[in-house]
């Protein structure tokens, strides 16, 4: 497998100081500042607000993570109990502002799941009154009778029915999919709207508290000043560039690339058959490549200012673990709707089967990044 390193002891590459370090983190708080404007003069309103409140959301998210995945490669050159003080600030906020997105994206990407599945002719949270469900807020219908903490019990059927040979009882089955589809959309609704809800208010709260307000009072005084150490403005960038490359190439190393390989992981699959809510155990390692990926880019962006090279091979790769991150997020959701108490039968072997769903995309995710990531690459002569 060729992996191209970044080598801080070619002669041929023209040295990166830490004034390039101060440059660039200049520049990201300079965007903050910039998307903290556009909020507030949008009003914040992002929940079904304005697509510029939307915009300038996600663009503090994104300057907050470059400013803080810098701090953290670059934490040597850096004043560090600064650093030390500003990162996991940088963190909280990011985090906190990327919950109701995240929970947007969650439910659309189910409902369309469950739709395709179904082969429903209708949307699932259209097909809600005709399947017994009066509104998104209600919890079950009369016929979801069924007894509390049951769901494990169809939800393992659900799960051990799929992938199967076909056989006489599809098209009953795919009946009760089509049924289950619309309730299970509903409580799949109800459920994730109600989290964004508190995560809009959650973020509305943080983005008028003191805490954030002393955050953005440091972003700003960053955008002028940056707290190097001494010897930062003569100190290479590259070394603690390549380390970060490093970090990357050991994580994904570890990974069980032979078993993303595969069409299908049972043990990944049974995982989501427990009551046990915890994240999957196999999801984990990725999760954190994912992160390092972001490290590197960042870094690499440190390195080149705004004439980064597009790399490829890296985007294809995030793309995957993004799309990895998003189908186990919302594998995760599905089992947990399952657990519900007393939803019918029917809704619990919709949610199964959605479940099952989103643990192939997690597999088909780990392929497609075995194939960018393992790609080799074609030199021209």
């Amino acid at each position: 497998m060729a992996q191209q390193h970044l080598d801080p002891t070619d002669p041929a590459a023209a040295e990166v100081t830490g004034d390039a370090l101060a440059a660039y983190l200049r520049a990201q708080a300079t965007e903050f500042l910039r998307a903290l404007r556009l909020h507030r003069e949008t009003g914040g309103h992002t929940a079904g607000g304005a697509e510029e409140s939307v915009d300038a959301a996600r663009l503090l998210r994104r300057s907050a993570r470059r400013i803080s995945g810098s701090l953290h490669t670059f934490r040597p050159l850096l004043d560090a109990d600064w650093s030390e003080e500003m990162r996991p600030e940088l963190a909280w906020l990011s985090g906190t502002l990327g919950l109701e997105h995240a929970y947007e994206a969650r439910l659309e990407r189910l409902l369309l799941a469950l739709h395709r599945l179904s082969g429903a002719t209708t949307f699932p949270g259209q097909a809600v009154a005709t399947a017994g469900v009066g509104s998104v807020g209600a919890t079950a219908s009369t016929g979801d009778a069924a007894a509390a903490g049951a769901a494990p019990a169809p939800l393992k059927a659900a799960l051990e029915n799929t992938g199967g040979p076909a056989n006489a009882t599809a098209t009953a089955e795919r009946g009760n999919l089509t049924v289950g589809a619309a309730k299970a959309g509903a409580l799949l609704e109800r459920q994730l709207t109600l989290a964004r809800t508190r995560a809009h208010s959650t973020a509305l709260q943080a983005l008028g508290s003191s805490r954030f307000h002393a955050v953005a009072d440091k972003v700003a005084v960053l955008a002028s000043e940056v707290p190097l150490t001494p010897a930062a403005p003569t100190t290479d960038l590259r070394p603690p560039a390549a380390a970060a490359e490093e970090r990357l190439t050991a994580a994904i190393a570890a990974l069980p690339l032979v078993t993303a390989g595969h069409p299908y992981n049972a043990e990944a699959l049974v995982h989501g058959l427990s009551p046990d809510p915890a994240p999957h155990p196999q999801d984990g390692p990725w999760h954190q490549v994912r992160l390092l990926l972001r490290l590197h880019r960042y870094a690499q962006e440190a390195l080149h200012g705004g004439n980064m090279p597009v790399d490829v091979r890296l985007l294809a790769a995030g793309r995957a673990l993004n799309r990895h991150r998003d189908a186990s997020e919302a594998a995760a959701a599905a089992a947990q709707a399952a657990r519900t108490p007393r939803i019918a039968p029917a809704t619990a072997y919709a949610l199964g089967v959605l479940h099952a769903d989103q643990r192939h995309e997690v597999e088909a995710a780990r392929f497609a990044f075995q194939q960018a990531w393992q790609k080799r690459t074609v030199s021209t002569p």
